[in-house]
């Protein structure tokens, strides 16, 4: 099979999954116990959170909190800082495109009486600076943007948000880094980012595991009760073997995500090329990446007229592995909620396909991948819908 949904999930190291089970066979003690091997294990769980910290440079292991995944800590962040500083203010800002997990729950807090303002974004996908400029107030305490999006690959202008949001003391940015981590770089302390999100199955580490950096001095709310772990935030006897192996997997992404940015781009620009040459295809999102704004390893395209699920399941006949949307809204019917932000008609909204590299692809793959591109166009477009 020839796997293009990376985006969705990605498949583990060997080295990561090799570690992932050595942990599992001898350590597997509750880190809070006080015996020696409760013992040993905290101290594999305080080196993993030291070497999160450590290749997110400038940031401390006390700064990093391990959870279930890039879900959790994206309702953490945001519930969390929204709570805990709601004295302040009520006003949270966000942006039309985000994930479910961040757009879905300011949508839950603005039922519990806060008041949120979300973005537009332009056909490309992004937010404007200025647009964001214009909805700070002083009762803003709280902006959410991700900085790599899930369907499109579109790169928010993160470094310029950080450095507007400096003149905004008191509010807090929280960045969904969680198609980022390994693909773009990303300076936590240099963009200004309070709280950043990622998740150890987007970089070939084990599911169930996820990070969230919490810059030291800023509170949340725990949303969680009933134990002290993980400050209290994630309260539970921590996944020590994930956890371990997630730490691996960061830092093997991180090391290597110059070079697998190169080649990713080379990919890309050639699966452009190739959807060029077929007319029925649309590509969604921004096209030429040179100026930064479009991450390596994403392509958004809609056949309109065309059901997606149709193209992918063609397309998995042919032994290629696509997706639509989000993986979490891939079975919803609706458009896509992203395309529909950036302007996108219904029919082209509600026909997107999204192929997303790993670093399993290289020319071969990406040839039999255009090669089926074709050919299931030509099958389908006898059955195309004309509305």
């Amino acid at each position: 099979m020839y796997y293009f949904d990376h985006a969705a999930s990605t498949p583990p190291h060997e080295e990561v999954i090799r570690t992932m089970a050595e942990v599992m066979a001898k350590h597997y003690a509750n880190p809070s116990s006080l015996h020696r091997g409760g013992h040993e294990a905290g101290n594999l769980l305080e080196r993993a959170r030291s070497v999160i910290a450590s290749v997110f440079r400038g940031t401390e292991p006390k700064e990093w909190i391990f959870t279930s995944g890039g879900t959790e800590s994206n309702n953490i962040a945001i519930t969390g800082a929204a709570r805990a500083s709601s004295k302040r203010g009520k006003h949270i800002i966000t942006t039309a495109v985000e994930h479910p997990s961040v757009y879905d729950t300011c949508l839950a807090l603005e039922r519990e009486g806060f008041k949120v303002t979300i973005l537009p974004v332009n056909s490309d996908g992004i937010v404007s600076i200025e647009v964001l400029e214009q909805a700070l107030t002083d009762e803003t305490i709280l902006v959410s943007v991700m900085h790599v999006n899930n369907e499109t690959g579109a790169v928010q202008p993160i470094r310029e948000i950080g450095e507007l949001l400096k003149q905004h003391r008191s509010t807090i940015f929280h960045v969904d880094g969680v198609q980022s981590v390994g693909k773009l770089p990303i300076d936590l302390q240099s963009c200004g980012i309070d709280l950043f999100s990622a998740s150890a199955h987007k970089v070939n580490g084990p599911r169930g595991v996820g990070l969230l950096y919490v810059r030291a001095g800023v509170i949340l709310e725990p949303l969680y009760h009933g134990g002290s772990q993980e400050r209290g935030q994630r309260p539970g006897t921590e996944n020590v073997a994930g956890i371990v192996a997630a730490a691996k997997a960061f830092r093997m992404a991180l090391e290597s995500q110059p070079e697998r940015a190169e080649r990713m781009y080379a990919l890309r620009e050639r699966l452009l090329a190739c959807i060029s040459e077929i007319p029925e295809l649309i590509v969604n999102g921004v096209i030429d990446h040179s100026a930064g704004v479009a991450a390596p390893n994403i392509v958004n395209f809609s056949y309109p007229g065309m059901k997606p699920e149709v193209i992918v399941h063609m397309l998995e006949k042919h032994r290629v592995l696509a997706s639509t949307k989000s993986a979490c809204s891939s079975k919803s019917d609706d458009p896509s909620r992203v395309l529909l932000a950036m302007g996108a008609s219904r029919e082209r909204a509600a026909s997107g396909i999204r192929i997303s590299f790993g670093d399993e692809h290289g020319a071969a793959e990406l040839e039999w991948l255009c090669r089926m591109l074709h050919m299931v166009v030509q099958k389908l477009k006898p059955l195309e819908r004309k509305e």
